[in-house]
């Protein structure tokens, strides 16, 4: 008897799909979970900071309704990345996530239908991810998952301003 068992990346990013079902944002489900040594030590979702009202509980996105382009005004949005959220869970638990890896699945949200989504961080989320030590980011894409190499994002900063990559982020997460 043959059993398939999952790569470690797609079990990894099924996972994060999975935890991506928490999002509180009205327009995407992001998720993100941070492994070291494959333990899992840290998940996060998009939602509204703790004790806050999110915008399913409110019924209506604030970005929206200011008629904010998507990519744009990250802090007139009422919640906190998944990145962010992996990263900050890590700091509360005091997990140690130097040289850990992260892996971010995303779906976009438009008129009832849920699409996968070429996710890519935002310009805050890259510079958190760079600061708190990560290796490696995997990302979800059409295409299938793509890795990045967070010494290379660095290295590229260093070799050009980083504002040369600002038309990537200008639209915040791909859609």
């Amino acid at each position: 008897m043959s059993i398939k068992r999952p790569h470690w990346d797609e079990y990894f990013m099924n996972i994060a799909r999975d935890i991506s079902l928490r999002c509180t944002c009205l327009c995407v489900r992001i998720g993100a979970i941070i492994v070291k040594d494959k333990r899992i030590v840290s998940t996060g979702y998009i939602g509204a900071p703790r004790k806050t009202k999110d915008c399913i509980e409110r019924g209506q996105c604030l970005r929206r309704q200011l008629n904010i382009p998507s990519g744009h005004r990250y802090e007139l949005c009422r919640s906190v990345h998944a990145e962010q959220n992996a990263i900050i869970n890590a700091a509360r638990d005091g997990a140690n996530i130097s040289c850990g890896e992260m892996y971010i699945y995303g779906t976009k949200i438009h008129e009832g239908e849920e699409n996968l989504m070429d996710i890519y961080p935002c310009f805050i989320c890259k510079k958190m991810i760079i600061n708190s030590g990560l290796k490696k980011v995997h990302l979800m894409t059409n295409d299938g998952i793509k890795k990045h190499d967070v010494h290379d994002w660095t290295k590229d900063w260093q070799k050009k301003d980083m504002l040369d990559d600002m038309d990537v982020y200008d639209a915040g997460y791909k859609k």
